[in-house]
């Protein structure tokens, strides 16, 4: 059976790998040969035509690997220099700077190494991974070099998988330098989670293979809501409500056939949407919604009243507070929308997934799906599942909206919130994957892709 989890190693739990190996520390020179020699194959491998490699090497075993791999080239027969400056004369820079203990900023003299790496007209092959990237956080502190290639060894590391640091790793190749596997703290989804998700067996009817409840939809916006109830049908639940304002009732009765349609008044909102949660097993809240003091006051008061599993996306998340509910809740940010929950810029929240991610899984006592390239779900026992399988044509309006419908699809069939989130997010990049257009994808596209995506 196929690993629903890949492994993510930081830099301590890399460290704890190597000293499990039998003979450790005196067996060090017998790892760093095997890591300089995949670095040198897997260099001629993708640069055939190459014959001259600089070799930047630093002071750390780090630098021991790239010193073996210029010795492994040289004796292929290229030339293999170790140098710092005067890289526009090779084909390939090797980057042996800074390893997995690497974290902050570099120094300036390396700054400036760095510099030059990277106004080098050469193709970079990274050692471990671009020096200047934290491994265990993927944060870049400073000056950091943008590799063509990353040779890692024995596993993925955190940092060239959770951004900032994976936009500067080029095409990863990990190489077996033969450590035993161990479980780390973050890992990475496979296509393999879907096996979790219930699929509809005989005896089941609309409501048992799964009811969601979506509310949403102000005028002007009522397609988000639209958006998610069609999402959680095509990621398989059999029967989804849809509540709008009664402004938006006409309107969404014309866009989405499938769901059932009921509206609600301002004056009796909280009470028409706790009704109709009874016959739901999940609640999806917030697409187009509203923001607005009444609106806040509302999505409180359903998230109170409502003990449902719940995911809270877009409108709902705008100046949100924590709530204690019995009831698993998902929160879906993207990486504004979180910087607000945390009082920190969207920038912030950029340099600092990982860390942003965790804190407000804590903080609001829930899972926390945060959107992204490397999207990442957080649950507030720490621990953090990396999804990259979503390609960047999921960046336009409205495929938040569909996500929202498969975490809710996935809730109400009962899974655990972190694995529903997962999942969804899974689902979700397959699915746009399968689209065949990259350009010009828009978010309905996703949903005809939604139930090829969950067969496959």
């Amino acid at each position: 059976m196929a690993r629903r989890f890949e492994a993510l190693y930081s830099a301590a739990e890399m460290r704890a790998a190597e000293e499990r190996y039998p003979g450790y520390p005196d067996t060090i020179p017998e790892l760093m040969e095997r890591a300089g020699t995949a670095v040198a194959h897997e260099a001629m491998l993708a640069y055939p035509a190459a014959t001259r490699f600089a070799c930047v090497c630093g002071g750390g075993s780090n630098g021991g690997d790239g010193r073996v791999a210029a010795r492994v080239l040289r004796d292929a027969g290229h030339v293999a220099d170790e140098v710092e400056d005067g890289l526009d004369d090779y084909d390939v820079v090797v980057d042996a700077l800074f390893g997995t203990g690497f974290h902050g900023a570099p120094r300036p003299e390396a700054a400036a190494i760095v510099e030059r790496i990277n106004a080098s007209p050469a193709a970079v092959v990274s050692v471990d991974l671009p020096s200047g990237v934290d491994a265990s956080t993927g944060e870049i502190a400073g000056a950091v070099v943008d590799a063509d290639l990353t040779v890692t060894f024995h596993g993925s590391k955190v940092g060239l998988v959770v951004g900032p640091g994976r936009f500067h790793v080029g095409r990863v190749v990990v190489a077996d330098i033969g450590l035993d596997d161990a479980a780390t703290d973050i890992t990475r989804v496979t296509p393999a989670i879907l096996d979790a998700v219930p699929r509809r067996a005989a005896g089941d009817t609309k409501y048992s293979s799964g009811a969601v409840l979506v509310v949403g939809g102000q005028p002007g916006m009522t397609g988000a809501a639209c958006l998610t109830a069609m999402a959680a049908l095509r990621a398989d639940a059999g029967y989804v409500t849809l509540a709008v304002p009664v402004e938006s009732l006409a309107t969404a009765e014309v866009i989405a056939l499938e769901p059932v349609k009921i509206g609600w008044a301002e004056d009796d909102a909280v009470g028409t949407i706790t009704e109709a949660a009874e016959r739901a097993g999940a609640l999806a809240l917030g697409p187009g919604l509203g923001r607005g003091r009444g609106r806040r006051e509302l999505v409180r008061a359903v998230l109170e009243r409502v003990d449902l599993p719940a995911v809270v996306d877009a409108d709902a998340l705008f100046e949100l507070e924590p709530v204690q509910r019995a009831a698993p809740t998902v929160l879906t940010p993207h990486a504004g929308e979180l910087g607000r929950l945390l009082g920190r810029e969207s920038a912030w929240v950029g340099e600092h997934r990982l860390e942003a991610a965790r804190a407000a899984a804590d903080s609001f006592g829930a899972t926390v799906l945060l959107k992204g390239a490397d999207t990442l779900v957080a649950a507030p026992d720490g621990s953090v599942v990396v999804c990259d399988i979503g390609p960047p044509s999921l960046a336009t309006a409205g495929t938040g909206d569909v996500l929202t419908g498969v975490v809710a699809s996935f809730l109400s069939k009962e899974l655990d919130a972190p694995i529903a989130a997962a999942a969804a997010a899974v689902a979700h990049g397959r699915a746009a994957r399968l689209v065949p257009h990259a350009s010009g994808l828009v978010a309905g596209d996703l949903l005809a892709a939604l139930p090829s995506a969950l067969d496959a």
